[in-house]
């Protein structure tokens, strides 16, 4: 099946957003952090998503971070930002006072919190979809909003706006992913949202992940993730397996304290987080730290 959306199909990265000592946006660091992704072959960005810390940043700082990381990139990868929460009114308000120069697309949360019933959730993104001049990404998060998208109401939305190009799915729930596989409309994107899950995703058809390990080692994701797409399924287990640790370890005390941990070790940015969050136990940084220096001599 030939994709419209190409430009998405392949290894994006939730980028963390770095801060200094003083618990302000470190731009130094991020524009290290961009041009690493860049340089390792990345296909597209995403600024402002669920590892970025963006519920912590303000209006002006989240203005501030877009204008930077659009001029850093500079229209050499694709970016996408993220532009969600649980008040439609205020989504589409974010939306209409945002600019959009340097932007491809959006990736929006499902409602947290308020947890709506299935067509909420579809009038929802249909607002969403009826005010952006980008394309959406959908994405469906469950173990962080306490609500899902169900893989009806993704087609239905696939089906009644054709500005909705597709969705990251991090439910969890393969049987629902696999319908989605099964029954999207052609062109329509369903790209992992887990880092663990990405090959066997890959394998059923997926086109691609939205990756937090790949802040790390983007380059090693990547290179999976095209393998996969190719189908040399030998070439993409080898890495997958080489970072299989690794996955696990920035996971376990929680996100994105693990992989703040890792770019710390690897000299990209600080291991500096805004409350509520705070950085990863100590057993679990040392783990981290063993992990990377052991990969900094294989790759």
């Amino acid at each position: 099946m030939q994709l419209t959306n190409d430009k998405f199909r392949g290894t994006g990265v939730a980028v963390v957003t770095p801060f200094d000592e003083s618990g302000s946006i470190d731009f130094n660091a991020l524009s290290k952090v961009l041009e690493h992704l860049i340089i390792h072959g990345v296909e597209y960005l995403v600024i402002m998503g669920t590892t970025g810390e963006t519920p912590t940043l303000s209006k002006d700082e989240k203005t501030a971070m877009l204008d930077f990381s659009v001029k850093v990139i500079h229209s050499r990868v694709a970016v996408v930002i993220g532009i969600g929460g649980n008040n439609t009114a205020e989504v589409v308000k974010s939306i209409h006072e945002t600019n959009f120069k340097g932007v491809d697309a959006i990736l929006s949360v499902s409602p947290y919190y308020n947890k709506p019933q299935q067509q909420g959730i579809f009038e929802h993104f249909k607002a969403i979809a009826g005010a952006s001049p980008v394309p959406v990404i959908l994405y469906t998060v469950p173990g962080r909003t306490g609500g899902n998208i169900s893989a009806e109401t993704t087609l239905k939305l696939a089906d009644a706006c054709k500005n909705i190009i597709g969705i990251k799915e991090a439910s969890g729930n393969l049987d629902q992913i696999y319908q989605l596989l099964k029954n999207r409309p052609e062109g329509f994107l369903v790209i992992s949202g887990d880092d663990n899950l990405t090959l066997p995703l890959l394998a059923t058809g997926a086109d691609g992940v939205i990756s937090v390990v790949a802040n790390a080692y983007p380059e090693e994701f990547s290179d999976m993730v095209r393998a996969g797409l190719k189908g040399d399924f030998d070439s993409a287990r080898k890495i997958h397996f080489q970072l299989l640790d690794f996955m696990g370890a920035i996971f376990a005390d929680g996100s994105p304290g693990g992989i703040k941990a890792a770019l710390e070790v690897r000299r990209l940015c600080r291991n500096i987080l805004r409350l509520p969050l705070v950085p990863v136990n100590e057993v679990t940084n040392k783990r981290i730290r063993n992990i990377v220096e052991q990969l900094d001599k294989k790759v």
